[in-house]
């Protein structure tokens, strides 16, 4: 019997994780199935999500406790990325657009590593923060003027994403009249699953066009930097070179993509559940506050454990083999909920709780150890940190409204978010 066969016959578990009406659910109620997932022996085998594009997919292994997610994605050799990394039936093509080198596999995952990482000279990360410093204070001045004169503002729909685009756009050389344009790509593209920003009908073309728009940036800025070098991380993009490989046009695109995604999301997202948290529990705002320097580092990896802005990662086995006692057939697809992950109660205490304090602190915010652990999470961190730092010493005693949040099982996102002064 083939395994297409076996997994065509298998029974899907009798909780529903793909359906498109479980992720309109709050993260705290979709962590209720997930806690069931969780308890039980082994994994769970759940039906293809729906999709836009034809396939011929049977389902999908959900893997749910932390410890789990950590095998898999230590043992590259067992459970590959190269065909496909989203719970979403997807052509392989289209996902390597969307994801670059996550889409790959060692070795020629760890060439393209390395020529990107070549562009993060330690004099280029010293450069990036000091603009990531400056950007927190101008982007709080913009905020306090706006609050002064309006009372509410929207700090996810207007200022969550300036500190990463900002900072997306100084490290590569966007221009600053082409960065709300690249911001909403970004936000279309991984939001297209929101009836908001398109229709069933229309979720292929919609992220077809987005896809287009973000390459294309990238394709034009590779082009005029090989005219025009400057002392940028394009620049340096563009120049790198390992083994004798050069990136392309074509791939400095795809990186663009992920850039403007994995660049935007994280800081974008934390920062808006972040402070949501710390204003409902002002005990924890103050107590950072009162040693920020020597607290905010341990607070971050809080901030990104609790919003976990990501929610999953696929990978496909390459051969049969074993996860938590459950066999999987070679080329079935498993999918990495780092959602549950972050709430496994056998790793985090009280993990539905908020807590600046919480260490040790091992999510699964930027994935989880191998080789696609996060390559810009340092970045992340930093972000987040001088961000946090303006926010909290100049706006002390903010108040925050109902937040709408994206219905996506990819981002854990927050469209709108209000703010205002007590």
């Amino acid at each position: 019997m083939t395994a297409g066969t076996t997994a065509s016959r298998r029974p899907y578990h009798r909780l529903d994780i793909s359906a498109p009406e479980f992720w309109k659910n709050d993260f705290r109620t979709r962590d209720e199935t997930f806690a069931v997932l969780r308890a039980e022996e082994g994994l769970s085998w759940h039906a293809p999500t729906p999709s836009i594009f034809p396939h011929a997919e049977t389902g999908f292994w959900a893997v749910t406790r932390h410890s789990d997610i950590q095998y898999v994605s230590r043992n590259h050799e067992l459970f590959c990325s190269s065909q496909g990394v989203s719970m979403d039936p997807m052509p392989a093509e289209i996902q390597r657009a969307m994801t670059f080198f996550l889409a790959m596999d060692p070795p020629e995952h760890t060439r393209y590593r390395r020529l990107i990482n070549m562009a993060f000279t330690p004099r280029q990360i010293r450069m990036i923060e000091n603009q990531i410093r400056a950007s927190a204070r101008d982007i709080v001045d913009e905020l306090v003027e706006d609050l002064e004169t309006n009372g509410t503002v929207d700090f996810a729909a207007e200022y969550a994403r300036k500190m990463p685009m900002r900072t997306i756009s100084d490290m590569i050389g966007v221009a600053p009249e082409d960065r709300e344009k690249i911001a909403d790509a970004v936000e279309s593209l991984f939001g297209a699953s929101d009836d908001e920003y398109s229709s069933l009908e229309e979720r292929a073309p919609h992220l077809m066009t987005q896809l287009g728009i973000l390459a294309g940036a990238g394709i034009d800025l590779a082009r005029a930097r090989r005219e025009d070098p400057r002392d940028d991380l394009m620049t340096n993009i563009v120049n790198a070179e390992v083994d004798g490989h050069r990136l392309s046009d074509e791939e400095i695109g795809a990186f663009m993509v992920l850039l403007g995604s994995a660049g935007n999301d994280t800081t974008k997202q934390a920062s808006s559940h972040a402070l949501a948290a710390l204003v409902a529990n002002p005990d924890q705002r103050d107590w950072l506050l009162d040693d920020f320097d020597a607290r905010i580092d341990g607070a971050v990896e809080e901030f990104v454990r609790w919003s976990t802005p990501v929610i999953h990662f696929a990978r496909h086995a390459t051969e049969d083999t074993e996860v938590a006692g459950t066999k999987i057939d070679a080329g079935e697809k498993i999918v990495l909920f780092y959602c549950s992950g972050n709430r496994d109660e056998s790793v985090f205490a009280r993990p539905h709780q908020f807590d600046v304090t919480r260490t040790p602190n091992p999510h699964v915010g930027f994935g989880a150890p191998g080789p696609h652990a996060c390559l810009g999470r340092q970045l992340a961190k930093m972000e987040l940190r001088h961000l946090f730092h303006e926010l909290l010493t100049r706006l002390p005693d903010l108040t925050v409204g109902e937040a709408d949040h994206v219905h996506s099982d990819f981002v854990h996102g927050i469209k709108r978010m209000p703010i205002g002064l007590r």
